[in-house]
């Protein structure tokens, strides 16, 4: 492969390594490839910020951002992107300024915006990361061991209806919640375009996290649902391994989008879920939830978001769904838990029954997780 002269390694070493490369080896970088017509997604590439347009900030592997200028070398994964509040973009590199699609670190050409973004940072591409083999570095030979499903622990699905309707404070005060009654919890974000927001919020509550990015893909649009499905037991099954009991698993964009469709449609990802919870900006979308949910033979056992926000627009929900609206302090609370999750869990894990009682149950009675109510309850699966 020709490489570049004299920027390769210097270039590299003082460049910004986005979040969706930290789980690069740096070390492994040695040189630059200019036949970039062949990239492919995941495969990093070395850019210079040109103009400074929507994304004013990167996402760094170090999980901070980073203020960006004209002139700094970042170093990035090319990607596609699905965003219907910002960008629709393709993992090409045609011309002699690419755009970048994602603050986590995504870069491509953005095919379609919608109407309120500004114009995209734009990058010049200098070169594909090579190893010392003249390989094209990709994120996916970083990925976690693959393993096989893991059939014991409890996996609670949290979908949504769109971009923006609370997927990412449900997730994450469900895994709050749980982890305040006593489980030991990881979060997953299956699908969606590589950004520690995510990441961090899981962590924030309590829970250990892990996403996509950790199973080689920086994003999960136009991925083959088998390799979705792959990646999706592999960290469900390294986060049992690490020891968790739940997992709760965030699954990116609404219900229309074409990976999230197929998942709900058929997949093992579908099949392997214990229970579901249903993000929803307002009551219609609540309705259209459980309209589209029992269509594929599903149904949430609660739903939260943007919709429970508000006292009113819960009242319209719960009246024309019949389902729990439960915000997110509500799925803080251990009594909560207890009432809604519980039921769902296929095993009773040992330090549950061992913690103290929870500070949210009234009058210091033993949360509900230790009563014999508890211990009797039935499971109640989705299959």
């Amino acid at each position: 492969m020709k490489q570049f002269s004299p920027i390769p390694l210097s270039a590299c070493e003082i460049a910004k390594w986005a979040f969706t490369t930290r789980r690069v080896d740096r070390s492994d970088v040695h040189g630059l490839s200019a036949q970039m017509s062949n990239a492919k997604a995941g495969d990093l590439i070395l850019c210079e910020i040109v103009e400074i347009g929507h994304h004013k900030k990167i996402q760094l592997a170090e999980r901070r951002v980073s203020t960006s200028y004209p002139g700094d070398f970042v170093v990035l994964c090319l990607g596609d992107r699905y965003a219907p509040d910002q960008f629709l973009a393709s993992a090409v590199v045609e011309d002699d300024l690419i755009d970048l699609v994602a603050g986590g670190g995504v870069a491509g050409r953005v095919d379609a915006a919608h109407i309120r973004m500004e114009d995209p940072t734009r990058l010049k591409p200098l070169g594909l990361l090579i190893d010392a083999k003249d390989r094209v570095i990709n994120i996916a030979d970083y990925a976690l061991p693959q393993l096989p499903a893991n059939d014991r622990v409890t996996v609670i699905g949290v979908f949504g209806a769109s971009m923006n309707s609370g997927k990412t404070t449900a997730a994450s005060s469900l895994g709050h919640g749980l982890t305040r009654a006593g489980y030991s919890v990881s979060g997953i974000k299956a699908t969606g375009t590589g950004a520690f927001g995510d990441f961090n919020s899981f962590e924030d509550a309590g829970a250990s996290a892990l996403d996509f990015t950790d199973v080689g893909m920086a994003t999960t649009y136009r991925m083959p649902l088998e390799k979705i499905e792959t990646g999706f037991d592999t960290l469900v099954a390294t986060a049992a391994s690490r020891g968790a009991e739940v997992v709760v698993v965030e699954i990116a964009d609404g219900v229309f989008q074409q990976e999230t469709r197929a998942i709900l449609r058929s997949s093992r990802i579908r099949d392997r879920l214990d229970g579901i919870l249903f993000a929803a900006p307002d009551a219609l979308s609540a309705l259209g939830a459980v309209t589209v949910l029992k269509r594929v033979g599903l149904s949430p056992f609660a739903i939260s978001g943007k919709v429970s926000c508000s006292p009113l627009a819960s009242a319209e929900a719960l009246e024309v769904t019949g389902c729990p609206i439960l915000s997110r302090e509500d799925l803080w609370s251990s009594a909560m838990i207890a009432q809604h999750v519980a039921p769902l869990m296929r095993h009773e894990p040992e330090n549950v029954a061992a913690c103290p009682p929870s500070p949210d149950w009234p009058h210091g009675i033993a949360s509900p997780m230790r009563s014999s109510w508890y211990q009797a309850a039935s499971f109640k699966r989705l299959h």
